[in-house]
């Protein structure tokens, strides 16, 4: 879900499992040129999921890599299917208050453009919290602080580690 680390962790992840970190969301507005904002504007949600799947497509192709997917990528069965096939999906659990708090001031996110942002997180998770549990290897929870831990957590894990081990 948005706001739950997956950035921050990737990033450290990638770097003690010495595998490259792409984030699909920055990876779509590098190539298109304009930021995730605008493909809603102009293109929809519709538009901006369907960018989003090819680059799925095209990012859990490449090997070494910790891939940071946006929170709606999961939406697609597609996509689901792609992430548990070709990678280990961890997921990043957080609480609706975390969420809010780590995205209060993050205007970059056009679901939660709206009156009450709060109320919406908690629809995206009732909605979406099924199918990260149902897509992950593995889940932990995200919590408010140091990062550094969770990654030693994450990296301890067999499937990790057999995963790194073995690229």
């Amino acid at each position: 879900m948005m706001g739950a680390g997956k950035t921050t962790v990737g990033r450290l992840l990638a770097k003690a499992a010495q595998f490259e970190f792409v984030d699909c969301d920055r990876e779509i507005e590098s190539r298109s040129g304009v930021s995730i904002p605008t493909i809603f504007e102009l293109e929809g949600e519709g538009g901006f999921r369907r960018r989003e799947a090819a680059m799925l497509d095209e990012l859990t192709q490449r090997p070494r890599t910790v891939l940071a997917t946006g929170g709606g990528a999961i939406l697609r069965e597609d996509n689901r299917r792609l992430l548990r096939e070709r990678g280990l999906v961890i997921y990043l659990q957080a609480s609706v208050e975390e969420i809010a708090r780590r995205t209060a001031n993050d205007r970059a996110r056009p679901l939660l453009q709206t009156a009450d942002p709060r109320a919406r997180i908690v629809e995206l998770l009732a909605e979406r919290e099924p199918l990260y549990a149902a897509t992950a290897h593995l889940t932990f929870v995200s919590p408010a602080a140091n990062p550094r831990r969770l990654v030693k957590r994450i990296l301890e894990e067999p499937a990790v580690r057999a995963r790194v081990a073995t690229g």
